[in-house]
């Protein structure tokens, strides 16, 4: 016989998702209404109105998509992208390959330019690039990588676009609350986040956001949005009419998951958005010192590393597969690994949210030690 599922208790401190907050997880737990009824609608319109603080834009196509972080990055190549559309796509880590991918399932031909993982993109590189194809329509990167913990200079990347009169389509899944990110100051047109990383939401919705230029786009396409769920000239009727009825029916919204952004968002306001960063950066100062203490180095370079998403180099001779099980199973604390390339090579350790708190960084760093010391204990023995 089946029994209620009974999850341990963990603190995440990997990739995401992190730590969600009590009042969270108590918002989820809600009356479900409907989501056509005017109160649900009345929600919405504050979640829009919260996440554009949170973007930093007055796009009025501001809203959060039903599904993962992974289905916002298709609702902005599948709305944007065209068949034969030339778009420059930056890979300086695994989601950078992602977009590669989705830029050749719309049909459109991927022009790609490579930074070694661990590496920022590079602005001259994306010069050249448009030097070379006058026709590029789209340029296409990953502001925060999390398989590297590199941040990009977005605002440089943006301002070569728009010199070359291509949109932006953006990945700010680890970065949106995490560090700065200026929509409209950056001239970003498409951006894509998710609610399970800075947020300390559940997983599973994706706020997008997209400018008047991507929306004029959009609504002169000569072909269908290769995607019903996601075309966005059928998804404004249901986010963008008014509140207290009238909104048009695409599909039944995850309403409790949306309690639960709703209250994330709270919770983002309450502290600031700035507050929010200088908190994720002086959480990161305190692990990379605490770091340093115990003889671990980062992978990425102190000007272009991400506060939230920090990659650490594994020592010689140390299993870092038997580290993460160690501290999950003596610990309950999860932190990630290595992806593609830097599999086996580093951890990745969240420092995203609520997980982005002196005391859980601590926690962190006395459990990393206590497995290392463990592992050369065993060792010695040997």
């Amino acid at each position: 016989m089946f029994q209620s599922f009974q999850p341990p208790q963990r603190t995440l401190m990997g990739p995401g998702p992190s730590i969600v907050h009590p009042r969270v997880l108590e918002a989820s737990a809600r009356h479900t209404i409907g989501h056509l009824d005017p109160a649900f609608g009345d929600m919405m319109d504050q979640v829009k109105i919260m996440l554009r603080h949170v973007f930093q834009t007055e796009n009025a196509m501001t809203m959060p998509v039903s599904a993962p972080g992974s289905a916002g990055m298709e609702s902005c190549f599948a709305n944007l992208i065209e068949p034969g559309d030339k778009v420059l796509v930056c890979i300086n880590g695994v989601f950078g390959g992602r977009m590669k991918e989705n830029v050749e399932r719309c049909g459109g031909i991927a022009v790609v330019i490579e930074d070694e993982w661990g590496q920022t993109v590079d602005p001259e590189k994306v010069e050249q690039a448009f030097a070379e194809h006058d026709d590029i329509r789209i340029l296409a990167f990953v502001h925060a990588e999390t398989s590297t913990g590199v941040e990009s200079d977005a605002r440089a990347l943006a301002e070569i676009a728009r010199k070359n009169n291509a949109l932006v389509i953006v990945d700010a899944v680890t970065s949106l609350a995490g560090i700065p990110l200026l929509t409209d100051e950056w001239q970003l047109d498409a951006v894509y986040s998710g609610s399970q990383k800075c947020m300390s939401c559940l997983p599973g919705i994706s706020p997008v956001t997209f400018s008047e230029r991507a929306m004029q786009k959009i609504g002169s396409r000569n072909s269908k949005v290769q995607s019903w769920f996601l075309d966005l000239n059928l998804v404004m009727g249901y986010w963008q009419s008014g509140s207290g009825g009238g909104r048009s029916y695409h599909h039944t919204a995850p309403v409790n998951a949306l309690y639960a952004l709703h209250e994330s968002l709270v919770m983002v306001c309450e502290e600031g958005l700035e507050n929010s960063w200088d908190r994720h950066s002086d959480s990161h100062q305190t692990l990379v010192a605490g770091l340093k203490d115990i003889g671990l180095e980062m992978l990425v370079d102190e000007s272009v590393r991400l506060p939230q998403l920090n990659a650490v180099k594994v020592p010689d001779g140390v299993d870092e597969a038997e580290v993460r099980r160690y501290i999950l199973r003596e610990h309950n604390l999860e932190i990630g690994a290595g992806l593609g390339a830097l599999a086996g090579k580093i951890w990745r350790i969240g420092l995203m949210g609520e997980s982005a708190r002196k005391e859980n960084v601590d926690f962190c760093l006395s459990a990393l030690k206590e497995a290392i010391d463990q592992q050369h204990a065993l060792s010695y023995v040997a």
